[in-house]
């Protein structure tokens, strides 16, 4: 009785316990995603694009597709959705939950490798789990491009001695004439080994800041 009685005062209880988010915290969520959405079921790529504050974001393309990549659900999937609903919604906002202070150091780490994980896939567009020469090149020639400083030449060789450089990091005793094929997720976690991760990737570019919403019971 009590259980069904929790159940019906907590609809959004399955995903609290898959999300991490507290109750308050999904229900604010769900008033953005009714504005993205237009208050229809689903949202598309067109409803993230309208967002201001992705316009001069220089990965705004890849963080528009990250909604709608399978891998980011949290159940091994692959490809692309169409359009996304609610749910889906808040499970790839989950991968920008802030710990908290009763985070634990084993759920921290977690939270770690989600993050990294997903800023993996971002990069990783083919969804063969190596982010190739090719790959990596789009993406520092989106980042440096766009700033109007660099040239796509100078981007790419940029991108070129870089990826160079990983490689020989990573496998220290190639010869001059082997092929490295990319970035494993193995060796992307070594890369930003001492980058602190958890509380860095926020979601103000949705104008949600999850590190600021009260993680309390709701009084409504």
């Amino acid at each position: 009785m009590g259980a069904s009685q929790a159940r019906t005062e907590h609809p959004y209880q399955d995903l609290m316990d898959k999300t991490g988010f507290s109750l308050e915290q999904i229900k604010n969520l769900q008033k953005r995603f009714q504005q993205l959405s237009g208050n229809k079921d689903t949202v598309s790529k067109e409803d993230l694009a309208s967002i201001p504050a992705l316009d001069n974001n220089p990965l705004r393309k890849q963080i528009i597709t990250a909604f709608f990549d399978k891998r980011n659900q949290h159940e091994n999937q692959v490809g692309f959705f169409e359009e996304i609903g609610f749910e889906q919604f808040v499970m790839v906002m989950s991968h920008f939950r802030a710990p908290t202070l009763k985070t634990s150091e084993e759920e921290r780490e977690v939270m770690r490798k989600e993050k990294l994980r997903f800023l993996f896939n971002m990069h990783d567009t083919d969804n063969d789990g190596t982010i190739t020469l090719e790959e990596y090149r789009k993406v520092v020639e989106e980042l440096l491009s766009k700033s109007g400083a660099l040239g796509l030449e100078a981007a790419k060789a940029i991108a070129d001695a870089a990826m160079l450089e990983v490689a020989s990091t990573n496998v220290p005793h190639m010869a001059p004439d082997d092929f490295y094929e990319g970035i494993t997720f193995e060796h992307f976690e070594q890369i930003l080994k001492g980058l602190e991760m958890e509380t860095r990737m926020h979601i103000r570019f949705l104008d949600v800041d999850t590190t600021t919403m009260r993680c309390g019971k709701t009084t409504s």
